[in-house]
């Protein structure tokens, strides 16, 4: 106990230190909120993969996934890696940055805002962004705090508690790159962690090959396919067509959530853009498939995972009955880990929530001259109010009918990315896309994600969000053919003078 908590101490100690040493670059907005646009290849690529994966992947995704598909779930720690990670920076990447530069935007609705010259446009995009990130950061309380009741037997109520803070201290002292030497720090540890963690549970079930036969002779249970041998070793698992919609939810959901796609604006230089690109993708490789290969391997501690009252698991307990007998210094190591992804997903969220309610909802429309000292006070104080909110909600969620975090994941990611990634997308490479086209995207992704969590017609949240996603795909193109074409001169001015220098290896951050 004592070297867990030492380890623990050290990790609070390093993170609060950063945060004061982060503070010099805090001064002025544009500091706070994406670190002058001058971070280097390295510390976006970590920032991005940092935020990408938390205590939701590691904690729920991977034993839910795990539990279910078995082997098979490696599959979505590859999409992560090549769909989520190599693709969305060479997609996304340098055209963001240009564009975002050029019309001196800072958050994703300020470019709705901007690129589709609607502000009720981007008012109702800092709304989504404010509400439906929420249940997010509620779901990765839940994840750490499973872990930390394993690992010290603490209530469930301070953990939360106690992590709330640690967040507001170091965003609110060092904003963007506060967060982003911190994630750098933070993926080492998960770099070096999940590796660890994979031999240590291996090997207690005898070793690799060991642990696939064990895996091999697990009755399969699932409806549809039960009585199908070595399923939970074969090559698409037992349920391939929920697997793929897990697939499409958290490799393609990147593309448009605002706190990932947020790096992109902060990012020095092009060329900087390409290696972030290949340490992002080695970095998920190793985070995301290490992950989902060990969640793989879940139903061989299924005596000592929790049940529910009807029967079922509880797949939030998984990995934690995985791990609960290592050696207490990979246990530290663990929780370090986990704790690592967690609060660079947290400070994530927290800072792009604060950052778009204040530049894209109170500047200009409850307050109209907000200097700019006005504007940091506003972004500091509903940092704060963004994880009080959170963190209550995560601790009623304890006591309710939603137990597991891969649903509050799928809610938020389904009506992020459903709503957004199509105008994003379209809005970066195509000059045709209209202000209508976006408006119907946003409409039909609440609809369909937020109808489906009440009535529950489709069954699974991720496979709702995964169709909201595909769907926007096709409205905005459809929807923009159909309505009035947008000022052709202006859109051509925009996307010559945005992509002039498409290549160039510095923006002036003026």
């Amino acid at each position: 106990m004592f070297l867990k908590i030492l380890m623990m101490a050290v990790f609070i100690a390093v993170t609060i230190y950063i945060g004061f040493r982060a503070r010099k670059s805090a001064m002025d907005v544009d500091g706070f909120v994406l670190g002058g646009r001058k971070v280097g290849p390295w510390l976006s690529a970590f920032a991005y993969g940092t935020s990408y994966f938390s205590a939701v992947v590691f904690i729920g995704y991977a034993g839910q996934f795990g539990w279910k598909y078995g082997m098979a779930a490696l599959w979505i720690g590859l999409g992560n890696a090549f769909v989520g990670s190599l693709l969305a920076w060479y997609v996304l990447g340098a055209r963001t940055r240009a564009m975002t530069h050029h019309l001196h935007a800072q958050t994703m609705p300020e470019f709705f805002g901007a690129r589709f010259s609607s502000r009720w446009l981007r008012i109702a995009a800092a709304a989504i962004i404010f509400v439906f990130l929420i249940p997010y950061t509620a779901g990765i309380y839940n994840g750490l705090s499973r872990l930390f009741d394993m690992a010290f037997n603490l209530p469930y109520e301070l953990c939360v508690i106690a992590m709330a803070v640690l967040t507001c201290v170091y965003v609110v002292l060092g904003g963007y790159m506060a967060t982003a030497i911190n994630d750098t720090v933070q993926g080492l540890i998960m770099l070096f962690g999940i590796v660890a963690v994979i031999v240590a549970v291996l090997s207690g079930h005898g070793g690799f090959m060991q642990a696939v036969i064990a895996l091999s002779q697990v009755p399969n249970d699932t409806p549809g396919t039960a009585g199908m041998q070595g399923a939970f070793v074969s090559l698409f698992g037992p349920d391939p067509f929920n697997l793929a919609g897990v697939f499409v939810l958290t490799s393609l959901g990147v593309w448009g959530l605002p706190q990932m796609v947020q790096k992109f604006y902060a990012i020095r230089s092009s060329n900087a853009i390409k290696r972030g690109a290949i340490i992002s993708t080695f970095f998920a490789l190793a985070v995301a498939g290490g992950s989902y290969f060990l969640g793989g391997f879940g139903r061989l501690a299924a005596d000592n995972i929790a049940y529910t009252p009807a029967g079922t698991p509880v797949y939030d307990s998984v990995i934690p009955a995985m791990l609960a007998n290592m050696p207490d210094l990979l246990i530290g190591l663990t929780v370090v880990l986990v704790l690592s992804a967690s609060m660079s997903t947290l400070s994530s969220l927290v800072l792009t929530s604060s950052s778009t309610m204040t530049l894209d909802f109170i500047r200009g429309n409850f307050i109209k001259d907000m200097d700019v000292k006005g504007q940091l006070v506003s972004i500091r104080l509903l940092i704060v109010v963004f994880v009080l909110i959170s963190t209550i909600i995560a601790l009623v969620q304890y006591h309710s009918s939603v137990t597991f975090i891969a649903q509050l994941m799928s809610i938020s990611w389904g009506v992020l990315a459903g709503a957004f990634l199509a105008p994003f997308l379209y809005g970066l490479y195509w000059k045709r896309a209209t202000t209508a086209s976006v408006w119907a995207c946003f409409a039909f992704a609440l609809a369909l994600v937020c109808s489906n969590m009440l009535l529950g017609y489709i069954g699974s949240p991720i496979n709702a969000g995964a169709l909201a996603m595909l769907a926007g795909l096709a409205i905005v193109p459809l929807v923009s053919f159909i309505t009035p074409r947008p000022d052709a001169a202006r859109i051509d001015a925009l996307f010559r003078e945005s992509y002039a220098n498409l290549h160039d290896n510095q923006i002036d951050a003026d």
